[in-house]
């Protein structure tokens, strides 16, 4: 059995370090866009905890496009 190069290993290695790395900045601007879309939502007099429920659950980033597209055009502070 031949045994893997030494460069190939370190490949490997960084690869994973990178995935890692990766995954968490998704995780980070996941959670970043369902604290936004919560806020968006109050701010605009809409249930925020639905709203949040929907981008979340909803395959991201797909969730928050669709707040995006059908999000009232006016905030509740701007009407006051």
């Amino acid at each position: 059995m031949e045994e893997t190069p030494m460069y190939m290993e370190d490949f490997f290695a960084a690869f994973g370090l990178i995935g890692i790395v990766l995954g968490i900045v998704l995780l980070a601007l996941y959670i970043w866009s369902i604290v936004w879309a919560y806020r968006d939502a109050n701010n605009r007099g809409k249930p925020g905890w639905l709203v949040a429920l929907l981008v979340a659950l909803l395959s991201w980033p797909v969730g928050l496009v669709v707040w995006l597209l059908f999000r009232p055009t006016h905030s509740r502070a701007l009407n006051e």
